[in-house]
């Protein structure tokens, strides 16, 4: 009995101190700072711009501007921070007048001017999460700015969230459509 009483004791003592780390450990809150962003946006053939790529940074945020010419020769140029910061806090100032094409319904058109492309994407970064969250709370806004955002991560999400399926091709020329999935149980 009085080897049992220890053990429990010991069991007991070993809970509270995993109980009390994980108390410990949760208390403590990291600072989110803004995420700087580095961007390629792209021109449509309609004049209008998405974004093909987007990446996090440690650096100021920054954008490589793709436009065709009027020969229809691709032509790169480089954004600062500046100059970003500058086109999104005058399409902030259209959104607050309610002239901004970001605040408008998005049906049948893919893509917005630079300066709305620019504030769809980063505005958190470039002008403060707090204008960026009342940006977002704006339905219209939303659905804009993930309509512009067209980047390899979002085609590559969409993409895996998508079931899988083959055709199968038999020896005799029918074809038969086969997909796999997968269970899994753990415990019971």
């Amino acid at each position: 009995m009085k080897y049992i009483s220890s053990i429990a004791n010991g069991i007991a003592l070993g809970s509270t101190g995993i109980v009390m780390m994980s108390v410990l450990s949760g208390c403590t809150s990291q600072q989110q700072e803004p995420q700087n962003r580095y961007l390629v946006i792209e021109q449509q053939a309609s004049g209008k711009y998405i974004v093909v790529e987007e990446m996090p940074t440690e650096g100021p945020n920054r954008a490589i501007i793709r436009e065709k010419d009027e020969n229809g020769n691709t032509i790169e140029r480089f954004m600062n921070e500046e100059e970003m910061k500058a086109l999104a806090e005058q399409e902030y100032q259209k959104v607050q007048e309610g002239t901004s094409e970001t605040l408008q319904s998005s049906e049948g058109s893919a893509g917005m001017g630079l300066a709305g492309t620019i504030l769809a994407v980063a505005a958190g970064s470039l002008l403060g999460n707090m204008i960026g969250n009342a940006l977002m709370n704006n339905k219209n806004f939303a659905s804009r700015a993930s309509s512009v955002n067209k980047s390899a991560y979002s085609r590559s999400a969409a993409g895996a969230s998508r079931s899988s399926t083959s055709a199968r091709k038999s020896f005799f020329g029918s074809s038969s459509t086969a997909s796999s999935s997968t269970t899994t149980r753990y415990g019971g």
